[in-house]
């Protein structure tokens, strides 16, 4: 099969993207069908303990290898911190669970230097570092903590690093940060502003199992302990693989596409609809085009492909459109959420692109 000749991808997303020219070679294209074995595998083993969520699964792995963060909403006892744990586990990746609470410090977070006798007899500060120092944090209810301990896990998400007392800490790669929020309880919470929701790269929302995949988690849950899973990458290789999904050509229609369908959010520009703008007070931003594009790239990847396609980028925005999107009161009142307007908002775009 022919390879892409040249493609344009942002060299990072929230520090000033470049346009960078890439091109995959015959070592690019073997890595990509190798990808495509390794995501089939973690599938597989995800599959032994995990009962269903199979788009859960997808979305997560794009997350990964895109180098961007999760944002999981879903009511409690939908498996979400045995998935993050199982994940870790077939990743061979370091996992930390930080359960979020209002009395919840920074420093619970990052770490903190305590004060130790050295082998001479004398006194000395030694850094301890917090559970934020590992490949998958998993922040469980992120918004029960006060905004300043929120702020501090988010800093990590950004810079991959931590101030402790004017000291820096790199975070070592791969760094993979999954927070989860609870729909329903909304007492005594502190709400994400939008500023940080934006961090995100996916807002990934998980629903009820089917009756069938019920039963079969009664079944396989209620017996013996769950298996250990197989090792299927290393940290090292996460970390080609994602370097990887950034040199996965992309055709100029599909970065014309993202931006259209993206500035189409935006309730006060020139190409939003007329129906949209009672509806939405706020749309994206610059960074839900750059993750429109990572995504498909890593979808693309994923999946074998040599090339991002259309499908890749409709694969990919509702999970990077829908909480960048502020609904207005007439909107709620409607009951029209951000998921409609996102799945009507590509469906115009795709039919003006298909027809134009």
């Amino acid at each position: 099969m022919a390879t892409p000749s040249t493609s344009f991808a942002p060299s990072s997303v929230g520090s000033g993207a470049t346009a960078v020219a890439t091109n995959l070679n015959d070592n690019d294209v073997a890595s990509l069908g190798q990808l495509r074995v390794a995501y089939a595998r973690l599938q597989k083993e995800l599959g032994r303990v995990i009962i269903g969520q199979h788009e859960t699964v997808e979305r997560l792995a794009i997350c990964l290898f895109a180098r961007g963060h999760a944002l999981l909403m879903g009511v409690p006892g939908l498996a979400k911190t045995l998935l993050v744990s199982k994940l870790a586990e077939t990743l061979s990746l370091q996992f930390s669970r930080i359960q979020f609470t209002p009395d919840l410090m920074p420093m619970d977070i990052t770490g903190t230097d305590i004060l130790q006798e050295n082998t001479e007899g004398r006194r000395e500060f030694h850094f301890v570092r917090g559970p934020v120092f590992a490949n998958i944090v998993l922040a469980d209810e992120i918004n029960r903590a006060p905004p300043k301990t929120q702020a501090a896990m988010l800093e990590a998400m950004q810079e991959q690093k931590v101030t402790v007392v004017g000291k820096t800490s790199r975070l070592e790669p791969p760094f993979f940060v999954l927070a989860t929020q609870n729909p329903v309880e909304q007492e005594g919470t502190y709400p994400l502003p939008e500023a940080q929701l934006d961090r995100f790269m996916f807002l990934v929302e998980l629903d009820y199992p089917s009756e069938e995949e019920e039963v079969l988690i009664a079944r396989t849950t209620t017996g013996e302990a769950p298996p250990a899973l197989d090792h299927v990458l290393t940290a090292a290789e996460i970390i080609d693989f994602q370097q990887l999904v950034r040199r996965v050509p992309v055709p100029d229609h599909i970065y014309q596409f993202a931006t259209k369908l993206v500035r189409k959010t935006r309730p006060r520009g020139l190409t939003a609809p007329a129906w949209l703008k009672p509806l939405v007070s706020w749309g994206a931003g610059p960074r839900a085009v750059q993750y429109l594009i990572l995504g498909a790239k890593s979808r693309a990847a994923l999946t074998g492909s040599y090339m991002v396609r259309l499908e890749d980028v409709e694969a990919v925005a509702a999970p990077v459109l829908t909480h960048r999107l502020i609904t207005t009161f007439a909107a709620q009142a409607e009951g029209i959420d951000a998921k409609q307007i996102v799945a009507r908002l590509l469906q115009e775009t795709i039919a003006e692109l298909t027809h134009g």
